[in-house]
């Protein structure tokens, strides 16, 4: 297995720090998980399509840095063994192919994994389709840090045009404001989302060439990234509503 393709699938899910455990699924030839925050303002799904490596199974992965960090420990091609105690998955062993060193994370029992609900009252249509492309990716990613003070940046649809502004207010402060190319237009009121999850999801999936954000006036963000042999899905719902 190559390392560096695990490491992919786990940033897509954890997106930096924000979400530390996870139920993978694996069919022995796709990994998946179903993902949520702990504030619960991000839904996430990932998938890779050809995780050759990994037994079928259902594995609780409770401290996601905690792996990462044994990750870093082997080289870039490794065997990944598991363990079992009775039917439940105990271990895994991370085996450095070239030298043989060995980084032995323990599993966690699947109960203690918060388990994301199921989707609900999602809109029918959506109000606006914007395309994502790589200068917006990286221009909110540099942006988001510029203005590390500013908690959201708001989405403004008005006279067919959108533009996304990070520090927003109705009073004069520090802000950048990037027009977006728009498939789909309605005008709605002025919507804010947590400007850091989004910028942690456009850095795990910054890799991607364009992708469609649709957005909802009832406050909800709708994500999909296809990369290589990587399929992940995001829905990112709004922190308040600016008047």
């Amino acid at each position: 297995m190559n390392k560096n393709e695990l490491i992919r699938f786990i940033n897509k899910y954890s997106l930096g720090t924000e979400i530390k455990s996870a139920k993978w699924e694996s069919s022995g030839t796709n990994l998946s998980t179903r993902v949520i925050t702990g504030d619960k303002s991000v839904l996430g799904s990932v998938s890779w399509g050809k995780s050759k490596g990994i037994d079928p199974c259902n594995l609780g992965v409770y401290n996601t840095p905690q792996l990462l960090a044994l990750l870093a420990v082997v080289g870039d091609d490794i065997d990944f063994k598991l363990s079992k105690m009775g039917d439940t998955f105990v271990s895994v062993d991370l085996k450095d192919k070239k030298y043989g060193t060995i980084s032995k994370y323990m599993l966690s029992d699947l109960s203690v994994i918060p388990t994301p609900p199921p989707l609900k009252n999602l809109p029918d249509e959506w109000d606006l389709t914007l395309k994502i492309d790589k200068y917006f990716i990286n221009t909110f990613i540099v942006g988001n840090g510029a203005l590390s003070e500013s908690d959201t940046f708001t989405v403004l649809a008005q006279n067919d045009n959108v533009d996304i502004v990070i520090g927003f207010s109705n009073v004069g402060t520090n802000r950048v404001t990037i027009p977006v190319k728009v498939d789909t237009f309605k005008e709605i009121p002025p919507v804010s989302f947590n400007a850091d999850m989004f910028s942690n999801i456009l850095q795990s999936n910054k890799e991607c060439e364009s992708v469609d954000m649709k957005i909802s006036s009832k406050g909800l963000i709708k994500l999909n990234f296809e990369i290589d042999d990587f399929e992940s899905e995001y829905y990112l719902v709004a922190t308040q509503q600016v008047n």
